[in-house]
């Protein structure tokens, strides 16, 4: 027979069982308030008190702008801007991936990349990468048109990477540890703290009038400010470096957003994460620490943007090659769109052909076949679908890949909810 109790035998039963519970919650309470204790960092209102043009700062910063300036102007020799921002755009999103031990591989990036989910079955760590991208461009599009890198601009990027609407942390209870457990950073916990931290950054960012700094000096602080800030549940350092590349964008650096950045990170990574926090354990008086941080990521900027500037000259001649090739080949029916279509889409399709040059179905299999036999691309069959690969571009893609090794000496920190 089914027993009914009431709210006061309910109760009854339990009263001794809950001043259990509630000494457990209390004692979590304290630990997590001690951590806090020994790992939080005054974050400072910008601009910054002190001054950080000194004599290596200059230096760097001028090289660094001087490689920035190679690269805008290389750039602007790809006739097409789409192939940059899809292809160097997918190659940062796959590199800022790595850093969050997001790891997939070029064969599954851009077999994504050319299907649909009905296609194929993309894995898990391939779609969190073209999200990355989805969001990099989405930011990309937004700047551009508003002219501004806003708090709104920010929430809308990690939106896209994240697939939610969290928005800023508003539920205490976040640290960040290593993967050994050690909490090295306890960043603000409550929502207004974060709202007021996170105004003072997008007036940093957007309104010159409050620092004459450099704006790549400027990069490095905001990106330190924002790690530190830490606003999101989820995805705030791929949101991070977004946004270190749109504010390049928005600064009129570079016109769009190709350079490298998470590259270098990635083969840097525990220096990166040494720099960052010893910031935050010296707290105050920290302007030497301030200095080596600049430093390290103005010598990033200058590293990445002469190897994208190499990136972009390899495709740049790839494409003349290609074109050398393919306007014999195909005389008065050579269309520039065909050129346009194998560097946009490094695995090409029959449909993407059809729809791009406005061709029969027939024509465009013809035409891919045709370029098979020259062996500028290559044919392969992956489940039910057939793609088209531009092997010479991978090619290039792998040996900018493969160029260094990536330091593993220091383990990513992850987020963690108390």
């Amino acid at each position: 027979m089914r027993q009914y109790f009431s709210k006061n035998a309910f109760f009854e039963k339990y009263r001794l069982v809950f001043p259990f519970f509630c000494l457990i919650l209390q004692r979590k309470q304290r630990v997590f308030t001690r951590l806090m204790d020994k790992t939080q960092y005054n974050i400072p209102t910008l601009p910054l008190p002190f001054d950080l043009e000194t004599k290596p700062i200059l230096k760097q910063v001028n090289q660094a702008n001087r490689r920035l300036a190679e690269l805008k102007g290389v750039a602007m020799t790809i006739p097409n801007e789409n192939i940059l921002i899809s292809t160097l755009t997918l190659q940062e999103a796959k590199d800022s991936s790595e850093i969050e031990n997001i790891v997939t591989t070029q064969d599954d990036l851009y077999q994504g990349a050319a299907s649909s989910l009905s296609d194929i079955a993309i894995n898990a760590a391939t779609k969190e990468v073209l999200n990355y991208r989805e969001a990099l461009e989405h930011g990309f599009r937004l700047v551009k048109q508003k002219g501004v890198l806003t708090s709104t601009i920010i929430k809308d990027i990690q939106q896209y990477l994240e697939h939610n609407s969290a928005g800023f942390r508003s539920v205490p209870g976040t640290a960040l540890k290593r993967s050994d457990g050690v909490v090295v950073y306890t960043p603000p916990q409550d929502i207004q703290t974060i709202l007021d931290l996170m105004s003072n950054l997008e007036s940093f960012i957007n309104d010159e009038s409050l620092s004459n700094l450099d704006p790549l000096i400027k990069l490095a602080i905001i990106h330190h400010q924002f790690e530190s800030i830490h606003p999101f549940y989820d995805g705030n350092g791929r949101t991070g470096r977004i946004v270190c590349v749109l504010y390049l964008v928005l600064t009129n650096r570079l016109d769009l957003p190709i350079l490298y950045l998470s590259r270098y990170i990635t083969h840097n990574k525990g220096e990166y994460y040494r720099l960052i926090q010893a910031i935050r354990d010296k707290s105050t008086d920290n302007a030497t620490e301030w200095e080596d941080w600049i430093l390290f990521l103005l010598k990033g900027i200058e590293e990445t943007a002469v190897d994208t500037t190499r990136l972009v000259k390899g495709i740049s001649k790839l494409m003349a090659e290609f074109k050398a090739i393919i306007r014999p080949l195909f005389g008065k029916l050579y269309r520039h769109e065909l050129l346009n279509n194998l560097f946009y889409h490094p695995y090409t399709k029959v449909d993407f052909i059809e729809k791009e040059l406005g061709i029969s179905r027939a024509t465009a299999t013809r035409y891919l076949n045709q370029l098979v036999g020259t062996r500028l691309i290559e044919r392969v069959k992956v489940g039910r679908n057939h793609y088209y690969i531009n092997v010479p571009l991978m090619r290039l893609f792998m040996s900018v890949s493969n160029a260094d090794t990536i330091d593993s000496s220091h383990l990513i920190e992850s987020v963690i909810g108390e």
